[in-house]
């Protein structure tokens, strides 16, 4: 008994140590858990901020005016300029100017002077110069007054040189030519008020104030509302439009920019939101042709339209992400990349004519089918799974321009109207009050037009403020007859 009751101590004493060594054990593997979890959550915010840094440094990447730094200089910065040999490019020079106004002669001097000796005359050779003439015209009108013997009404002359019947106080007037180009200044290169009465005083010593001018494009832009409201009409009765938007900013507030955009036609409208009701101010909720857009669910609103999602914002994202992820969660923006590219190359080679209509047709279908097959799978990444459902909704809407051939597969006609628009906001901010955002919508949309169509538009504005009458400016393109 004393024998089996020691051995039974010693098997006790045994399993405690087994027992401590194991809590020993236990306690040492807890406490690495929590430097695991501590180090799993300083990976975590490691990760998180690597990743904010990544997205400025991109965003910072694709601004489109400054403020902006592209980082320090490079120590061994390429030299510039085009480089000499083969990869200089094919080489070019001024073109001729088609006449002259005024010829000089200039003759040789009497004598060499390397040494004095007889000079004989060989050839002529023209060389030509182009210059500014920086003069201000100042054109008086004698305005003859009278009154109607028989009704007494008082009547004056009008010449059609003349911008306004205003006189006494108001006599004093700016010519169309310079506010024209006041306008072109201010509006399409986006320069401010202040720094464009400065150009016209120091290179045409015309003086103005900046108020002047704010007041003077007001009145313009009133006498350029019917052809503003004709633009618009003429985009709501388009085959196809092109819409994006972008921030502006009226009185310190946050407003948007919007741009409606046909290959001869562009319209802006500056708004206080973002959303449906704002859209169809623009466009109406009855647009029943080709709306293609980036993809913002707003244009979606749009049911009577057909839509096409912009293939290269998708790319792009696909780019991103690819750049982001692992090899394995790389695959499906990289898969999904393919197909759009492949759509883009079928594109081009219908109209090249390698590829038939029915071809056409025939691989669009499969390039469908591909795509529905990689939307069909289970992703466990959140990226990967917002991928697929953000092309799941968009399914319907990725290759209409496949089955409509001749419509544009981007939108890139609404980011190019957008970029001026930003460049201008980003110097000067925006406008003040909400009379200046409509005269900014107004003539933005014809200096845009009358640029998309390679018209004049300083001689556009200037014979329209010479007319008595508003009237609709000739930016306007023909309807379409119907087949």
């Amino acid at each position: 008994m004393k024998l089996l009751a020691h051995a039974t101590r010693n098997r006790i004493e045994e399993l405690e140590k087994v027992i401590e060594k194991l809590r020993q054990e236990i306690e040492e593997l807890r406490r690495e858990r929590e430097q695991l979890e501590k180090e799993k959550e300083r990976l975590r915010q490691e990760r998180d901020h690597f990743k904010e840094e990544l997205e400025l440094a991109r965003r910072a990447g694709k601004r489109q005016a400054a403020p902006f730094s592209k980082g320090e200089p490079k120590s061994d910065p390429k030299k510039p300029g085009r480089k000499p040999g083969e990869d200089y490019g094919r080489k070019a020079h001024r073109a001729i100017p088609v006449h002259a106004d005024e010829e000089i002669q200039v003759f040789l001097p009497g004598s060499c002077p390397d040494c004095g000796g007889e000079i004989e005359d060989r050839r002529v050779e023209n060389q030509y110069q182009q210059e500014i003439v920086r003069k201000t015209r100042v054109t008086c009108f004698k305005v003859h007054v009278g009154q109607c013997v028989d009704c007494g009404a008082r009547v004056q002359g009008r010449h059609p040189r003349q911008t306004s019947d205003a006189l006494g106080a108001a006599a004093s007037q700016i010519g169309p030519e310079a506010l024209s180009l006041a306008t072109l200044f201010n509006k399409e290169l986006g320069i401010p008020f202040a720094k464009t009465a400065a150009v016209l005083d120091k290179g045409f010593g015309l003086k103005v104030t900046p108020g002047g001018l704010s007041q003077a494009l007001a009145r313009i832009g009133k006498r350029c509302e019917p052809t503003y409201e004709s633009l618009k009409q003429h985009v709501q009765t388009s085959i196809s439009v092109t819409m994006d938007e972008s921030g502006w900013r009226v009185a310190g507030l946050p407003w948007w920019l919007w741009v409606a955009v046909t290959p001869e036609v562009t319209v802006y409208a500056i708004l206080p939101g973002r959303g449906f009701k704002e859209a169809t101010s623009l466009v109406g909720a009855d647009f029943a042709g080709f709306l293609i857009h980036d993809g913002w669910r707003v244009y979606y609103q749009y049911t009577s339209a057909w839509h096409q999602s912009c293939q290269r914002h998708l790319i792009n994202r696909c780019n991103e992400m690819i750049c982001d992820a692992s090899p394995t969660a790389a695959m499906l923006p990289l898969r999904v990349k393919e197909v759009l590219l492949t759509g883009l190359d079928l594109r081009d080679r219908h109209l090249e004519g390698t590829v038939s209509t029915h071809g056409l047709a025939v691989a669009t279908g499969r390039l469908e089918a591909q795509l529905d097959r990689l939307l069909d799978r289970p992703y466990r990444l959140p990226e990967n799974r917002r991928l697929a459902k953000h092309l799941d909704h968009e399914f319907d809407h990725l290759f209409t321009y496949l089955k409509c051939p001749g419509l544009e597969a981007t939108n890139y006609r609404g980011e190019q109207a957008v970029r001026p628009a930003v460049v201008t906001r980003k110097v000067w901010g925006g406008n003040r009050t909400e009379n200046g955002a409509h005269t900014q919508e107004v003539m933005t949309s014809v200096l845009r037009t009358s640029k998309q169509q390679q018209k004049d538009s300083i001689a556009l504005l200037s014979n329209l403020m010479r007319s008595p009458r508003s009237y609709v400016l000739d930016i306007i393109p023909p309807r379409a007859s119907p087949n």
